[in-house]
């Protein structure tokens, strides 16, 4: 890369900015793999600065409420995010390698139960009536067994109108399976 393109990218270029290059990879003394950069184009400027690399994002409600953010600046988080996905992947392998259907119940209903807690309500304009949003799948599911499927299971979210710390949110992800003749 030439000394001018150097001194504009050194000037203008922040953390967050999208950059197309072309380049050699090489590890410099201290064993970071680099690139040594040949060419460099800006593909696109962040609109707003990113945290840091050496120290992430350390502020605990702006990585709640900017998860975007958190997922850039934390490794960890990113991980996480994989976990998650690479546990429920195998749950759904289990469960159907067991002859279980996922199914999709209601979030929407026109009763609150199945758990003793708080709905949140909303209107449906259309139908004139309160709705509310499930605290639990367990009513549905257990529909479905009494119907014959036999074995159900739903991987979903529920939502709770309660407090709200490190256990609790009031919207969560749930898994509940169902198994007709089974203990």
């Amino acid at each position: 890369m030439g000394e001018e393109e150097y001194g504009f990218f050194k000037k203008w270029i922040d953390t967050g900015d999208m950059l197309g290059i072309v380049g050699h990879p090489f590890r410099t003394r201290r064993g970071e793999l680099s690139i040594l950069v040949t060419r460099c184009v800006l593909l696109a400027k962040a609109l707003r600065p990113l945290p840091e690399k050496w120290h992430g994002l350390k502020d605990t409600e702006t990585r709640y409420r900017q998860r975007y953010v958190d997922l850039i600046a934390n490794p960890d988080v990113r991980d996480t995010f994989r976990k998650r996905a690479s546990i429920i992947s195998t749950f759904r392998r289990v469960l159907e390698a067991h002859g279980s259907l996922e199914v999709e119940t209601p979030i929407l209903a026109t009763l609150a139960g199945g758990a003793n807690a708080r709905p949140f309500v909303t209107f449906h304009n259309a139908l004139g009536i309160n709705m509310y949003m499930r605290i639990a799948t367990e009513l549905y599911l257990k529909r479905l067994i009494v119907g014959m499927l036999g074995r159900v299971y739903e991987i979903g979210k529920n939502f709770r109108n309660e407090g709200i710390d490190i256990m609790h949110n009031p919207e969560f992800t749930s898994m509940e399976v169902y198994w007709a003749y089974a203990d």
